[in-house]
Order: C-alpha cells, then structure tokens, then sequence
C-alpha cells in the first residue's frame, strides 16, 4: 500500500458516516412536528440556546473574599484546549450570563443591546469569540439541535434533497409556517400535558422571501394549506459562522464606504431583469449581517463607532426584534446583539444626547482587567510554558514578577497608611496578612471603584516576554530581570501611555517588583540550603518537646547526660524570632501548637510540621541560620571557592533544579545574585 493510500485509508476508517446524517437530517413538515413534540427545546429562541448552551458545560459555586461566585466551565474553553480562555472576570460573566437567563424567560433584557464595556486589551472580543465558537458547536450536539426549511420548485413534487430546494435566506423556524389564526390553538395542544419550563413558544413571521413563495404555492393550491408544507422540506440547521448561517459580525468601516444595506441585504441588480422590479423578493439578498444571523448572534466589533444609519437599525432590531430591509416591509429576527466598545467610545456615547435611545436600549456591562495575580499568570502560561516554548528555558518566577507588575498598575493606592500596594495584591490573592481580614478585603474592593478600568495590557506583557525570548543576548534562559527590563525600556515609547507622572509611577512600580523578586529568591535559596528534611525533622522534635515542658511547667530529659532540665528558651525563642513571634507574644503561639498537636491526636492524626506553614517556615530560617556559615555562599562572589564548599553548593543547585524547576544556567546565576546579596551584609 502506498503512502497516499495509507493516509486516505486512515481518514475513511475515521469517518462518522452515522454523524453526518444525523446533522444533516431532512424530513417532511409532519416529521418536524412529530420531532417538536418529542424534544420542544428545538424551538428555543436565541437567548434561550445560548443560556442553555452556557449552562450545559457546568458550573462551581465558590466564596471569594465573603462575595459567592460562581465559575462557568463554559469559559475556560474546551474547544481549543483553552486557547480563548478568560480568567478573573468571573463576577462580570456572572452578571452577563444572569442577562442571558432574563432575556430567556423574557423579562425584558431581550430586547436590549449588549454592550461589554473596558479597557484595551480586557478579552472583550474573546468573550464574544467564545460565545460564537459556543453556539456553533452546541448546534452540533442533539441537546442544541435547531431546525430550518426550504421549498421545493413549484410544480415539482419528486424534490427530496435541500440541494433542489430554495432554502430560507433567514433560516427560519419552521414553526413560522402556521397562519397566525391558528397558532393559539395548535400550541395549546402541543403543550397539553407539558411541564410549564418544556412549554413550546414561538413567535415571528416569515421573511420576505418565504412569504412570496408561501403566498404563490397556496395560490396554486387553491388555499389548502396542508397541500402548502408538502412543498416544504424540513432540515437540521447547523451554525456556522464560516459559512455565515446563524452567526454574523459587523465592523465599522471607514465612514464615506459605510453602508446600511451590509446589515440589512441590497438589490440583486442581476436579477431585476428576470423579475422585472426591485421589490420583487426574488431580486433581493437576504444577506445582510442581521440577515444571516437570524437564530444565533450578531457581533458588533466597536459598536459605538457605527454610523448613525446603522444604530436607527440597531434600535429598531434590539427593541422590536424587526429589520427594515429597503423596499420591503419589517422583518422578524430572533438572534443576540452583542458588541464591544472601549472606554473613551463609551464616554462619548454619554455626552452625545442625540444617542440617547441608544442608551436607554444598552445594557453595558465592565470588563476590566485582572486584579488577581494568579489568574493574570494563567493568561500568559498558556502561550509561554515547556510545550510551546523550544530551545530555551524561561527561569522560575519570570511569568510571575511581569504578572506581577501588571497587576500593580490596574491597582488604585490603599487609603489605608498602613497598607502598601505589594501587600493588597496579596490580600487580593488570597494571602493573609496579620490584621486584615475577609472584610477588609471586601472594603478596599468596595472603595477602589475604578480598580481594573485602567493600567498596562495584558498585550504589552505578552510583547515584552516575547522580546525577550527572541533577543540575541539571550542564549539558554530567560530570567525575570531580562522581562523586566523589557518592560521597563518599553514604557519611553508605549502609545498610550502619554503622562510622564503615570510614567514614572510605571517604573517606580517595576522597583517594587525587583524589591518583591529579591525576596522570593533568598526565600527560595535559603529553603534549598536548608532542605535536608530529617534535620528540620529533627529541629522540629526538638522544639515540640521544649514547648510542651514548657507549657505544661515541666523539665525536659537530656538525651545525651540523661538529666532532667528546664526547657531551653533560647532555641525555643531562637526559632520563633524566625517569624516575628514577639516576646509578648510567645506563649500564645506555644499554646497555639500544642492545641494544633492535641486537636489533630483527637483525629486520629499525626502531627507534620509541613501542615503548620508558620512553624515550618520558622524551622527551615532557624536551620539555614545554622548552615550557612558551614556553606559559605557568599565566598561565590570571590570566585574563589574550595573543593569542599563547591560540593556543598552543587547540592544546593542540584535541590534549585528538581524542586524549584530551575535549570542548570539559571540556577547558577540565582545562586550568584543571592551570594550578592549575602556579601553585602542583607540577610534579613
């Protein structure tokens, strides 16, 4: 077997011929109803699918600083292995998804306009990207199906195939074919029986097109109208916004090109020589971007820079749910109007009192930027992380500390003077400090109105990260101070920062950054040089049975001399100094173990040190403090180092590279900036 053979051997084998007919179902006008009757969901409007399509992926309800939100799985984008993925806006897409559910039970949110609203750079348009790769892959499935018709060539009564038939331009619900006058009693028996929530509702008229093709074939039929839907065939509808059915997107373009018509259709010049006038339906294209995306939803990219002609269409298809397209009368349209708009946009809709039907019919909700670390991390390790990233290595912390910084610029400063902006990113993150609780946290959201509208893109990051990867200084690893200063070289010339005070907060913001990353790295380095966990072990059991002699008034055995004597407060307090225990303070956090210890024996379980984060953080300080002078990493600056202490400092890089993810290169130069600082006397 050839090559070639092979390969289309392996694509028929993977075939789903089953699949394919199932959406690409076709069937008699009768067949549908026997389907409607079976599954009424077939009939949900665009509000209600796009609801349901949301919600069919899940959804965790957690608590976050004593507000409860919930996550839609939705948004973490499974089609694309999360590719448009959207973090940290979670109480945004709450407040969007709740506008999906009103519209659904339609309480008046349906005949609104939705406007996402913030700063550049704020996944706006992906949220929206998402949305559409949602309700196109939903159609797919059979809890979305949806279903449309198209008509047979009059006087042909052997069409079987939607390939001889004129389809619907508007992909219409079949149910539409019903005169009106007998809709009220035909829905009553549908629903007869039925749960309120799987009741069958359908409202709208048929297109123009549809309506010319219904009114000539009952004409023929001489009124019948059970011989008018023998010329229609029924059809699975699948969305597409590729092929333009079901999903369409509209951009401004420049102002003198602008033209209503690409929302509405336009004349089919061609074919007004066959018909003989342009009001004839058959001499138009329902093509317009309103037209095409009748059941599903409309994007409107920079929706505020529309020419006035386009928003009187735009009012008219929010509120009454009807285009006017030229030389016919309105038409009935069932789709989502979504669009996106930034911030100086926003503030000129608010002065323009000209534009204020629009604002009336907008609902806007804000999509600021990230203000938790974590989740603005999780943005740029999708693109930057080992799978995609070939040839060099980005060291620990880099993706952190440029994370970092852009968080810090979308923060407002605390009005508390004992708060620093570094600890309210920490606060924001889910660290705790000591004094601040869960209602603080909520009282410096609640106070810092405008926190995410403003600050550094997360595309400005994604440029300098990729600066420095690319950059021919950098041969195996990409460091943070390598980031950093890309960020920094780039702010001189960053088009929309314009104020030199906003400038040079940028930068002082970048020394915060360097100040907090010098810490996390001695932190790191002292943790490596102080891992040996059976002498932290034995530290810890050394302290345990001090403390509790000392809080229950009794003596201590010696090990060694086998004496009974009084606990030894100076390693005791040795320890707690570690972590700021104050002398006044002491007894509290001994009684504050033992109960831990005594809480955990009630359980059944066995104290670990590493379950009590402070204890364990004191220990590995106390026993680095013990080490360091035997492995004299300050003499690396030197570079004047004796067989003996090299041997102890390979062990510390080899700890670097398979705890902390370090390479060989990049665990070098840590160990070399932190000696650094260790030969110049800051070892606090």
């Amino acid at each position: 077997m050839s090559y070639a053979d092979n390969i289309l051997s392996m694509i028929k084998q993977n075939q789903d011929i089953k699949h394919f007919k199932e959406l690409n179902w076709e069937g008699s006008f009768k067949e549908y109803l026997d389907i409607v009757a079976e599954n009424p969901k077939v009939t949900r409007n665009a509000f209600q699918r796009t609801y349901d399509m949301i919600i069919s992926h899940g959804y965790t309800d957690y608590m976050e600083h004593k507000k409860n939100l919930i996550r839609y799985h939705f948004f973490d984008d499974k089609f694309s292995d999360g590719r448009d993925a959207v973090y940290g806006v979670d109480e945004s897409l709450m407040r969007m998804v709740n506008i999906f559910k009103s519209a659904a039970n339609k309480y008046g949110t349906e005949r609104r306009v939705l406007l996402l609203h913030g700063p550049v750079g704020g996944a706006k348009s992906t949220i929206v990207r998402l949305l559409k790769k949602g309700v196109e892959e939903y159609s797919k499935t059979p809890e979305g199906a949806l279903y449309t018709y198209g008509w047979k060539p009059v006087g042909s009564g052997q069409a079987t195939r939607s390939s001889d038939c004129m389809d619907c331009p508007m992909h219409e619900e079949p149910l539409h074919l019903i005169p009106f006058e007998f809709r009220e009693n035909i829905l009553m028996e549908f629903n007869k029986g039925k749960k309120k929530e799987d009741f069958i509702t359908f409202e709208g008229d048929l297109c123009p097109a549809c309506r010319f093709q219904y009114r000539e074939i009952l004409r023929k039929c001489d009124g019948d109208w059970s011989k008018v839907i023998d010329h229609v065939i029924a059809r699975r509808l699948l969305l597409s916004e590729k092929d333009r059915i079901g999903i369409g997107t509209f951009q401004p373009k420049d102002e003198k090109n602008q033209d209503s018509t690409e929302l509405t259709g336009d004349i089919n010049y061609r074919k007004i020589a066959e018909y003989g006038t342009d009001s004839d339906p058959r001499a138009f294209n329902f093509d317009g971007e309103f037209n095409i995306a009748n059941r599903g939803i409309i994007e409107f990219i920079e929706v505020l820079k529309l020419d006035v002609a386009f928003l009187y269409d735009l009012l008219g298809a929010s509120q009454e749910h009807k285009i006017k397209p030229k030389k016919f009368a309105q038409t009935d349209i069932d789709e989502l109007i979504i669009g996106h708009t930034n911030e100086p946009e926003y503030r000129k809709l608010q002065n323009n009192e000209y534009m204020e039907a629009l604002r009336d019919r907008t609902v806007k909700i804000d999509i600021p930027y990230i203000t938790k670390l974590d989740d603005e991390m999780k943005i740029y390790l999708k693109d930057y992380n080992l799978d995609k990233i070939r040839g060099k290595h980005i060291a620990p912390h880099t993706i952190e500390m440029a994370s970092m910084w852009a968080v810090l610029t979308r923060l407002e400063e605390p009005k508390k003077a004992q708060l620093t902006l570094m600890q309210k990113l920490k606060l924001y993150n889910g660290k705790s400090l000591p004094g601040f609780t869960e209602d603080n946290i909520k009282e410096l959201r609640k106070e810092a109105e405008r926190e995410g509208m403003e600050g550094i893109s997360p595309r400005y990051i994604q440029d300098k990260v990729s600066n420095a990867l690319v950059s021919e200084r950098v041969e195996k690893c990409v460091n943070p101070f390598m980031v950093l200063n890309e960020l920094e070289s780039g702010i001189k010339h960053h088009s929309l920062i314009t104020s030199e005070d906003q400038k040079k907060r940028y930068i002082e913001l970048l020394a915060v950054v360097k100040e907090e990353y010098e810490n996390i790295v001695k932190n790191e380095v002292q943790r490596a040089i102080s891992a040996d966990e059976e002498s932290v072990s034995r530290l810890c059991g050394n302290y345990i049975d001090n403390i509790k002699a000392y809080t229950q008034r009794e003596r201590v055995r010696n090990k060694y001399t086998g004496q009974d004597e009084e606990p030894d407060e100076r390693l005791m307090r040795s320890i707690e100094e570690k972590i700021d225990i104050p002398e006044s303070r002491k007894d509290d956090f001994r009684r504050e173990i033992m109960n831990y210890i005594g809480a955990l024996a009630i359980e059944g379980k066995t104290f670990d040190y590493k379950t009590n984060e402070r204890l364990h953080r004191a220990l590995e300080l106390k026993l680095f403090e013990d080490q360091k002078d035997t492995i004299k990493l300050s003499s690396l600056v030197s570079r004047v180092v004796d067989r003996e202490t090299q041997k102890k400092i390979d062990i510390v890089k080899e700890r670097l590279v398979s705890k902390y993810g370090y390479c060989d290169t990049c665990a070098t130069d840590v160990l070399n900036y932190v000696a650094s600082i260790f030969a110049r006397g800051d070892v606090k």
